[in-house]
C-alpha cells in the first residue's frame, strides 16, 4: 500500500507549482481531495489484490461523485450522486471556465468554472500517475504526466517557479521512485525469519535500508545542484522588456505580429535580479522622457489590454512626419527635442519603437509604420534590436486655463467605457478624493496626489492579482503594489469620473551616465495617460517615485498643484513664456519643489549618475565570497580549537578536551587510527611510527594518560595536559607531514569536512527513521510472551511452520 500513497503524495507535491495561477487558496484544496479520491481508490484496490484493471476502472466514478459533492450538491441525489441535472450543471461550470480561461490572465480568480477544470486536470494526473507507477510497475515513466503538470505554470505566465515549490515538487517524485525501489527490492527472494530481540526485529522482508539512502543521497544530490548550479550561471541575454509572447494579432502591410501580454511580461521585468541594459539615448535639451511601447485602451474587468492596430502603406515613418497627435489643436504651445536612441542588440525579439509621446518624426531603417489613434510605432519585418533611429517630439505644453477649461469630446467614448461589476466603493472614493476638483484636469490632479501623498500606498513589486476584487482591494485595503497596479487604478478611476484614459507601457528616463541617458530593465515602468479636449494624451504619474518607489520615476511639471497668483492665465510648465518669478508663485507649499528648480535637476546637475557596480568590482566581490566560503571549514577548526584548549585549563575534564583536540589533529595530518583505538594503543603507535621529540613524547604521554585515567580511574588526574603540550605535539607531528597535508590542514580541514558529510548523513537517515515508524499489533499470551502480528499478507507466507508465521518475544517488556 505504500506505492499508491506514495503516487498521491508525488501528484500533490507536483500540484503546489500551480501556486502562480490563482489568487487564493481554495483551488489546492479542491485538488487535494481529488488526488486523496484518487489515492484511496488505487490502496484499496491494491489492499484487496484487485486486477490491474480495476483501479482504473474505479477512480473515474470515485472522481465524479467528489466532484458533485464539490461543485453541484445542490442538483445530485443524496449531495453526492450524480443527476441528470448536476451532469448539467458540472457541463455548464466547465464551459464558464474555458471561457473564463481565455478572459483572464495569471493570477485568474478561483471561480466555480476554473477550479473544476482544474481540479479535474489534476485527478487526471493523479490517475495516470497511478496506473503508470502502481498498476504497470513503470515509476519512471510516471514522470511524464508529472512533467506536463509541472510545465502548465512554466507556459502561462513569464516569472519563474519559485524553488522551494520546485524543490518539494522534486521530492515527491524521487519518493515515488524511492518506494517502488523498495518494493522491487522486498520481492527479490523469500526472507530467512529468525528469532531476534525486539530492538533488532525488523520484519522478515530483506533488508534494503543501505540501497534506500544511497538512492536518497543522490536524489538530494541532483535536487540541490538544480537549484544552485543555475542560480550561479550567468543568463545568455537580459530579457528586455515586452519581447515575448503571444496575443492580439496586427496587421500591416500584409503582415503580422504577436502582441505579447504587456502586463504580465512588466512585472516579470520588474522583479528579476539582473539589471541590464535596454537602450541608451542622448536628448537635445538634455531632459529625461518616458518611452511608451504600448498603449493599452481597453479594460474588461480583469487587465488592459490594446485594440487592434493598423499600419497604413501611407503612416510608414519614412514617408515623413507621423499622423498628428489625436486631440492636439494648432493654438496649444509645444515644447520640440530631437533624441537619438540606440538599442541594445541582445534584446529578444521587439516589433515596437519605444518613442516619446507624441512623437512627431521617427527616421528608422526599416519598414516602421504608425497606427494612427495611438501613434503606436510597429512593423511586421523589423526588429528593434541594435536599431539606432531619430526621433522629434513635439510635447504640449498648456497653460493652467487650458488645462482648466479642457471638457471630454463625444468621441472619446471607447476611453470610457468600463465593465459592469467594479466595485461601487470604488466609484464613491474615486468621488470623494476629487470633491474639491472644479474641472477634469483638477480632478486628474487630485487622483494623483492622492495616490503619491495622502492615500498613503506602499510601493512593493511583489503585489500581484488582477480583475475587479484585486481593485477593490489595493484601492480599499491593502494599497500596495507597484506601477500596473497604480497606473491601471488611476485610469480606471478617471473614467469613473467620466474623463477618458488608458494606460502606457514602456521605460522610464533612466539614468543620465555621462553625456547620455542609460534604459535599463528596471526602469520598466506603467503609466495612466488621460485625455483633454485641445490639449490631447497628457501622462500622469500616480507612482510613488524615489527611495521608497520605482527610483526612476517623475511627476509631470504640469499636473504639480499649483496656486496661481498673476491670474487664470499662469502656466505650470517650464516653458519660455513662464518667468522665475510666477514658477516661484506657484508652488504648492513647502513639501513640493517649483518647476524652475526641477526643471534645473532635470538638466542633470541635481541627478546622481548610476553607472551600475563595475565589473571589477563585481569579479572582486565574487572572489572574496568565494575565498570566504572556502574558509569556513578553516574558522571553523580553529574556534573548535580555542574552545578545547579553554576547557583544557578551566574545567576538572579538560582532558577529554584534549584527547578530542589530539584525534582531530591527527586526523588533518592524515595519521588517525581506526575508531576502536584505545587511547594507550594510539600513544604507542605515533611514538614508535614518527619518532617524536623528548618533549613531544612526554605531552602525548599526558595527552593520553589524562584521558585513560577519565575513563577508566575514580578520580581524574592531579595534573593534567596543558595547551602547550598540544601546540608541540603539532609542531613535531606537522614537521613529520608534507608541504600539502599541511596546508591541507590548516585551510581544508579533514576533521570539520567529515562532521559535515556525517550531519549530511544524519539528516537523510531521518527518512529511514520515518519508514521504520510502523504499528505493531501484539498479541498477549497465558504465559505472558507477547506475538507481533504479521505486517504484510507476505510476511505470514515468508516461510513454514508456527516459526515463519510469528515470532515470539520473550524477555522485559518495552
Amino acid at each position: 500500500m505504500k506505492l499508491p500513497v506514495a503516487a498521491g503524495l508525488a501528484t500533490a507535491a507536483v500540484t503546489i507549482t500551480l501556486y502562480p495561477l490563482f489568487e487564493g487558496g481554495t483551488w489546492f484544496w479542491s485538488c487535494l481531495g481529488a488526488i486523496l479520491v484518487t489515492t484511496v481508490a488505487g490502496a484499496v484496490a491494491s489492499h484487496l489484490g484487485a486486477r490491474p484493471w480495476v483501479a482504473p476502472a474505479v477512480t473515474p466514478v470515485a472522481v465524479l461523485l467528489y466532484l458533485t459533492l464539490v461543485f453541484t450538491p445542490d442538483e445530485a441525489w443524496l449531495r453526492i450522486i450524480p443527476t441528470k441535472d448536476s451532469l448539467a450543471g458540472l457541463a455548464e461550470l466547465i464551459g464558464s471556465g474555458f471561457d473564463d480561461i481565455q478572459r483572464y490572465a495569471a493570477p485568474v480568480p478561483d471561480n466555480a468554472g476554473i477550479m473544476l477544470l482544474t481540479t479535474a486536470g489534476v485527478a487526471l494526473i493523479a490517475l495516470l500517475v497511478d496506473v503508470l507507477a502502481v498498476r504497470l510497475r513503470r515509476a519512471a515513466l510516471a514522470g511524464l504526466p508529472l512533467l506536463a503538470l509541472f510545465t502548465v505554470p512554466a507556459a502561462v505566465i513569464t516569472e519563474p517557479i519559485g524553488w522551494i515549490a520546485f524543490v518539494v515538487a522534486a521530492f515527491g517524485y524521487v519518493g515515488l521512485l524511492v518506494a517502488d525501489g523498495r518494493e522491487r527490492l522486498s520481492r527479490w527472494g523469500r526472507a530467512v525469519v529468525v528469532r531476534r530481540s525486539a530492538g533488532s526485529a525488523r520484519g522478515a522482508a530483506p533488508d534494503t535500508e543501505r540501497l534506500a539512502l544511497s538512492g536518497k543521497r543522490i536524489g538530494v544530490t541532483a535536487i540541490a545542484l538544480a537549484v544552485l548550479v543555475p542560480a550561479v550561471l550567468p543568463a545568455l541575454s537580459p530579457d528586455p522588456l515586452f519581447g515575448f509572447g503571444v496575443g492580439n494579432g496586427l496587421g500591416g502591410g500584409g503582415g503580422n505580429i504577436g502582441i505579447p501580454d504587456a502586463i504580465a511580461k512588466l512585472g516579470g521585468q520588474l522583479r528579476q535580479q539582473r539589471n541590464a541594459t535596454v537602450l541608451t539615448y542622448t536628448s537635445s535639451d538634455n531632459v529625461p522622457r518616458y518611452l511608451r511601447i504600448y498603449s493599452l485602451d481597453i479594460f474588461d474587468g480583469t487587465k488592459w489590454t490594446l485594440a487592434p492596430l493598423r499600419g497604413r502603406p501611407e503612416d510608414r515613418v519614412s514617408e515623413g512626419p507621423l499622423p498628428p497627435a489625436p486631440g492636439l489643436r494648432p493654438g496649444v504651445s509645444v515644447k520640440r527635442a530631437e533624441m537619438r536612441v540606440t538599442m541594445s542588440d541582445e534584446i529578444d525579439k521587439l516589433n515596437f519603437l519605444p518613442l516619446p509621446y507624441p512623437a512627431r518624426q521617427v527616421d528608422a531603417d526599416g519598414d516602421w509604420r504608425a497606427d494612427r489613434s495611438s501613434l503606436m510605432v510597429f512593423s511586421t519585418d523589423d526588429e528593434a534590436a541594435g536599431l539606432d533611429y531619430r526621433v522629434v517630439t513635439e510635447e504640449p505644453d498648456p497653460t493652467v486655463t487650458e488645462l482648466r477649461t479642457a471638457v471630454t469630446l463625444p468621441e472619446s467614448d471607447r476611453y470610457l467605457q468600463l465593465p459592469d461589476g467594479i466595485d461601487p466603493r470604488v466609484a464613491a472614493l474615486a468621488r470623494r478624493v476629487t470633491a474639491d476638483a472644479a474641472t477634469p484636469y483638477e480632478a486628474a490632479v487630485a487622483l494623483q496626489e492622492w495616490f503619491t501623498r495622502n492615500g498613503r500606498f506602499t510601493y512593493d513589486v511583489r503585489a500581484s492579482g488582477s480583475g475587479a476584487q484585486a481593485l477593490s482591494r489595493f484601492l480599499l485595503r491593502d494599497r500596495t503594489g507597484y506601477c500596473e497596479q497604480f497606473a491601471g487604478a488611476m485610469a480606471v478611476m478617471a473614467r469613473l469620473l467620466n474623463i477618458p484614459a488608458r494606460v502606457s507601457i514602456g521605460y522610464t528616463g533612466g539614468t543620465k551616465i555621462g553625456d547620455e541617458w542609460t534604459v535599463r530593465t528596471h526602469d520598466a515602468h506603467a503609466w495612466p495617460e488621460l485625455f483633454f479636449d485641445g490639449i490631447g494624451w497628457l501622462r500622469f504619474e500616480p507612482t510613488p517615485a524615489g527611495a521608497a518607489g520605482q527610483g526612476t520615476a517623475q511627476v509631470p511639471l504640469y499636473s504639480l498643484p499649483v496656486t496661481p497668483t498673476d491670474g487664470p492665465t499662469a502656466n505650470p510648465s517650464d516653458g519660455p513664456s513662464a518667468n522665475e518669478e510666477d514658477d516661484g508663485d506657484q508652488s504648492a507649499g513647502p513639501a513640493r519643489p517649483n518647476p524652475r528648480q526641477l526643471d534645473r535637476d532635470l538638466d542633470g546637475t541635481a541627478i546622481a549618475a548610476d553607472p551600475g557596480t563595475p565589473v571589477p568590482v563585481k569579479i572582486g566581490i565574487g572572489a572574496a565570497a568565494a575565498l570566504a566560503l572556502l574558509l569556513l571549514p578553516a574558522a571553523a577548526r580553529l574556534a573548535m580549537r580555542r574552545r578545547r584548549l579553554r576547557r583544557i585549563t578551566r574545567t576538572a575534564t579538560g582532558g577529554h578536551a584534549a584527547w578530542a583536540e589530539l584525534r582531530d589533529m591527527l586526523t588533518d595530518l592524515g595519521m588517525a587510527g581506526e575508531p576502536s583505538e584505545t587511547p594507550r594503543a594510539l600513544g604507542r603507535r605515533i611514538g614508535e611510527r614518527y619518532a617524536l621529540g623528548p618533549q613531544a613524547a612526554e605531552s602525548l604521554t599526558r595527552v593520553v594518560t589524562s584521558e585513560e585515567r577519565l575513563r577508566y580511574a575514580p578520580t581524574p588526574s592531579a595534573s593534567g595536559p596543558a595547551p602547550a603540550d598540544l601546540h608541540r605535539i603539532r609542531r613535531d607531528l606537522a614537521s613529520k607531514a608534507s608541504r600539502w597535508r599541511r596546508l591541507g590542514a590548516v585551510f581544508a580541514p579533514m576533521s570539520v569536512l567529515l562532521r559535515v558529510r556525517a550531519a549530511g548523513e544524519g539528516a537523510l537517515d531521518v527518512f529511514d527513521r520515518l519508514e521504520g515508524l510502523r504499528p505493531r499489533l501484539w498479541r498477549a499470551r497465558p504465559d505472558g510472551t507477547r506475538t507481533v502480528t504479521p505486517e504484510r499478507p507476505g510476511d505470514a507466507r515468508a516461510g513454514a511452520g508456527d516459526l515463519d508465521r510469528e515470532r515470539t518475544l520473550t524477555g522485559s517488556r518495552r
